[in-house]
């Protein structure tokens, strides 16, 4: 506290206050009414106000009000200086704005305890003040961070959905839809289709451990071992002498991703997989299974069963080997290979979906075709947890065979 501003009617009592606020090293300024005072106020605002309590045409209490509607970087202290002693007049001018009063005649003794005292709560003041801006600065810089962030993220998200190129193909004998929803910007699920031959495609649906960035790296590592647009690098298939290409077995081809992913990715990651062989000429699909779901298989006539022999993750244990299961899709069957986030979904009193409910749910959408049907299977999955903030991911392939056409 530097600057004082004496305010008193009386030149003689202003020179005997501002020569002891001289000498103890302060700047002081004068006026001699509360309108002058004003003016200082605007061009030079003072640390410390000491005020005469009654003046002429605006009185100390009318002053330190309007002193305290001005606009200021920082506290400024206003003692009054007073011969009132009445409690309810200093009740008064604290409701004024008052700090402190000073009974006159003022004694230099108690004037320079009082002004010490301001100093110390002005103090205290101006390192608040100068915490506030530091907390503010980092706040903005975080705001700011975050918005990077979330903007990067908005595009890690497109990056990822684009992973599933086709959400929906036509195959003459059979439609292929698929659904991929993270419960974040970014997930670890992943749904993905290649075509082997014209009659032969394969299919997958995985869920990478963890959420978030790097599961979603992961998952994105992954569908490229699963690429159908780049069958020389997907370790599902091998090249046949005429140059076409064939699939490996499905529980072959997940050993060979267990053995890869424990030797050349250091990731205390691991990820769940289901893939499936489809011979579209004849209905049979084989498939696999490594901790993923029970793939779920809708007859023609409504009737759910859920399929697979279970198995250990991928990239758990070293040498660990999986079981092969099949099943004949008939004209009008559908196969549904979907993630955790589905069967495991909480509902609004805490009970999961499950196996069953998903049963439930697919005989409710039986006459919702493709697509539709994993959209508003979504839905449903909203209205039984309560919620469309899921806190898993959500992931699904319907594989549908078409219904027979009579002939005529």
């Amino acid at each position: 506290m530097g600057r004082v501003l004496v305010v008193d009617d009386s030149r003689l009592q202003r020179r005997i206050l501002s020569a002891s606020l001289k000498k103890w090293g302060f700047t002081v300024m004068e006026a001699e009414s509360g309108h002058q005072a004003l003016e200082i106020c605007r061009d030079m605002p003072p640390d410390l106000v000491l005020s005469d309590w009654m003046m002429p045409g605006m009185s100390g209490l009318e002053f330190c009000d309007a002193f305290r509607q001005m606009t200021r970087e920082n506290y400024g202290y206003f003692i009054l200086l007073t011969s009132k002693s009445d409690k309810a007049e200093i009740a008064h001018g604290l409701d004024a704005g008052a700090d402190d009063f000073l009974t006159k005649p003022v004694d230099p003794g108690e004037l320079r305890a009082r002004i010490a005292a301001g100093a110390r709560i002005l103090q205290m003041e101006r390192e608040l003040t100068e915490k506030n801006r530091l907390v503010n600065s980092t706040l903005n810089q975080l705001r700011a961070l975050y918005a990077s962030l979330d903007a990067d993220l908005m595009e890690a998200k497109k990056l990822q959905q684009s992973l599933v190129s086709d959400r929906h193909r036509d195959f003459g004998r059979a439609e292929v839809s698929m659904l991929l929803r993270s419960s974040g910007h970014v997930g670890g699920d992943l749904v993905g289709m290649f075509q082997i031959s014209e009659t032969r495609i394969g299919l997958y649906g995985l869920d990478v451990s963890g959420h978030g960035v790097s599961s979603a790296l992961m998952t994105a590592r992954l569908a490229g071992y699963l690429s159908g647009a780049a069958p020389e690098q997907n370790v599902a298939l091998y090249r046949c002498d005429d140059g076409s290409y064939a699939m490996r077995p499905p529980a072959e081809t997940i050993a060979a991703l267990n053995d890869l992913f424990l030797s050349e990715l250091d990731t205390e990651h691991y990820f769940t997989l289901l893939l499936a062989d489809v011979d579209l000429a004849s209905g049979r699909v084989v498939m696999a299974q490594a901790g993923h779901p029970y793939p779920a298989v809708q007859r023609a006539n409504g009737r759910v069963e859920m399929l697979g022999a279970g198995g250990l993750p991928v990239g758990l244990i070293p040498g660990a080997e999986y079981q092969e299961f099949e099943v004949m899709l008939r004209p009008g069957d559908r196969l549904m290979i979907h993630s955790d986030g589905v069967t495991e979904c909480a509902g609004k009193d805490g009970r999961l979906l499950d196996d069953e409910g998903l049963a439930d749910l697919l005989s409710e959408l039986r006459a919702t075709p493709a697509l539709a049907c994993l959209e508003a299977l979504v839905w449903k999955l909203a209205e039984f947890a309560g919620t469309d903030t899921f806190a898993d991911d959500v992931s699904a392939i319907l594989l549908e065979i078409k219904p027979s056409v009579p002939s005529d």
